[in-house]
């Protein structure tokens, strides 16, 4: 069975991100997908401290929600990432959780479908969006795209149920995602995965 994990970045467990989120939900599951959403918002988790303990060890030195979410993360062949805006950028807790997440886990992430979706009152959403849709491009995570911008306005769920157009974008994504998912299973089947060159490592330790 195909899985979507699905990651609230907000610190209200029934706030706007997690109305968003369950719209998503629901058409995965009618789709015959299984889903598991992760609360990462309200977790009391730290930022990388670069020390490299996790390129020995395939794991990070904190031993907190970061290293119970990648085995996950592994296992599934999409990641949805919700997140509110705090000064027209994702909540802090979630940036310190995602840089952990994909530098200490060592699995490939390539071909696996990552969406990203916001919430904001007003303004702020395109900046949080572009921001998130980084951690796909640079593991070479396909990027699912809807009929607008992945974002839901409001100040309150209730405020976001209103959004209707919000969460019909939220739903076509969702949709986008399961043919997408479904696309890549077969192709792999089919192809195989693409060849994925790693052995050039631009650092100019010459100074040239």
């Amino acid at each position: 069975m195909k899985k979507i994990l699905l990651l609230n970045g907000s610190p209200e467990i029934d706030g706007c991100i997690a109305e968003g989120l369950k719209e998503m939900i629901g058409i995965f599951k009618s789709a015959g997908f299984e889903t598991e959403l992760v609360q990462v918002g309200s977790a009391e988790l730290r930022g990388c401290i670069s020390c490299g303990t996790c390129t020995e060890t395939g794991k990070c030195i904190f031993d907190d929600l970061v290293n119970e979410t990648a085995p996950k993360f592994e296992a599934a062949d999409g990641l949805v990432i919700g997140s509110p805006v705090y000064y027209a950028s994702p909540n802090g807790t979630l940036l310190s959780f995602l840089d952990r997440l994909f530098f200490s886990t060592g699995f490939s992430k390539h071909m696996k479908v990552g969406a990203a979706v916001v919430s904001c009152r007003r303004g702020g959403n395109s900046a949080t969006f572009d921001a998130l849709n980084k951690y796909f491009t640079i593991s070479g995570m396909p990027v699912a795209s809807s009929t607008y911008w992945n974002m839901i306005h409001g100040f309150t769920a209730d405020d976001v149920r209103k959004d209707l157009e919000g969460l019909q974008t939220l739903r076509n994504l969702a949709r986008n995602m399961v043919f997408m998912v479904n696309a890549i299973g077969d192709a792999k089947e089919k192809y195989g995965l693409p060849e994925v060159e790693n052995s050039e490592f631009t650092c100019f330790h010459d100074g040239k």
